[in-house]
């Protein structure tokens, strides 16, 4: 029985098995004081599937997705962006190395390539042509049962994979507004950001919108806590901000840490933007009747798919170990 089989097990009957993307190796653990980091994780990939979708044949490996591909074969250089307005912060790529995130001076290691497999189906899917009044595709939600599962570790890992891109940037948003944790995990101290905006008209985005040393990234920080979060996140300024956030920039990919759907409102609220949702599960720890709730929260949403995580039951002799569906 494999592992996508296995977490399909735990989730029980009443939720549609998910049809296998990826089964990975990985060091899948969140350095931040809400969710604490472990030991060497594994991690699997699942998509649920959606009607007539097609399936993944094989991994599509980006040329030139940064110093992890293949070096024989030099990238074309890309051409730098026109720089925006907003403050320009220096990420210690070195720490977030030695704390197990993804850069591009790691080299290839097994976390890269767990985030290629992650990161490949979420990008197609931003960029293709979308239904009528189904929100944009690029505007991608992580979020968990819990706190702990792993959500700002695979937010802002998979950001700085899609940074990695030749032809996409990224903006990562911390839109737990309640409990941010993205900037404590990349070591950097509290700024102004998403609730700043919402509460005052005359702050724009690019005000508080923090620019960094990786020329393809970019942070918006969740600001100033606010006990009507809720109500901010569900208001036409924040209906607005998002649309802004989407179509401002033509290859930009949007990147929202989430809170956990079952601890507070917002979760909910902020899916009803999303175009597509990510829920990291964690392995032997939430349980079936957490997932499935989760999910029931999550009813109408379109493009919803699982990250499992933390799991120690992959055992195999080679390096890396994907299957598609």
């Amino acid at each position: 029985m494999s592992i996508i089989e296995k977490a399909a097990n735990r989730i029980g009957k009443s939720v549609a098995p998910p049809a296998p993307l990826a089964q990975v190796r990985t060091q899948a653990v969140e350095p931040s004081a809400h969710e604490p980091a472990g030991g060497s994780q594994d991690t699997a990939v699942a998509e649920r599937p959606q009607a007539g979708a097609p399936g993944l044949r094989q991994a599509e490996q980006a040329p030139g997705d940064g110093p992890a591909g293949d070096l024989s074969t030099p990238a074309p250089a890309r051409p730098e962006p026109a720089r925006r307005p907003g403050r320009v912060i220096e990420l210690d790529l070195a720490r977030m190395n030695e704390s197990g995130l993804v850069t591009a001076a790691g080299g290839r290691t097994n976390l890269v390539e767990d985030f290629r497999i992650i990161k490949r189906p979420l990008i197609k899917r931003a960029f293709a042509p979308r239904k009528p009044n189904a929100n944009p595709g690029n505007l991608i939600m992580i979020t968990s049962s819990l706190p702990g599962e792993g959500k700002t570790f695979t937010s802002i890992n998979l950001a700085m994979s899609i940074a990695m891109e030749l032809d996409h940037t990224v903006l990562l948003v911390d839109a737990d507004v309640a409990r941010p944790s993205v900037l404590r995990t990349l070591g950097l101290p509290a700024q102004r950001g998403l609730m700043d905006i919402l509460l005052d008209e005359h702050l724009d985005m690019s005000d508080v919108m923090l620019r960094t040393n990786v020329n393809t990234l970019s942070i918006l920080p969740a600001g100033t806590s606010n006990p009507r979060a809720t109500e901010l996140l569900a208001s036409q300024a924040m209906t607005s901000l998002v649309r802004e956030i989407a179509e401002r920039y033509p290859d930009r990919i949007v990147i929202f840490d989430s809170p956990p759907l079952l601890l507070t409102s917002e979760a909910h609220v902020l899916a009803s933007h999303m175009g597509q949702i990510v829920v990291v599960v964690e392995s032997e720890k939430t349980t079936q009747h957490a997932v499935k709730e989760a999910l029931h929260q999550l009813e109408g949403c379109s493009n919803v798919n699982l990250v499992y995580n933390k799991s120690r039951e992959l055992n195999t002799s080679s390096k890396y170990d994907y299957h598609y569906g």
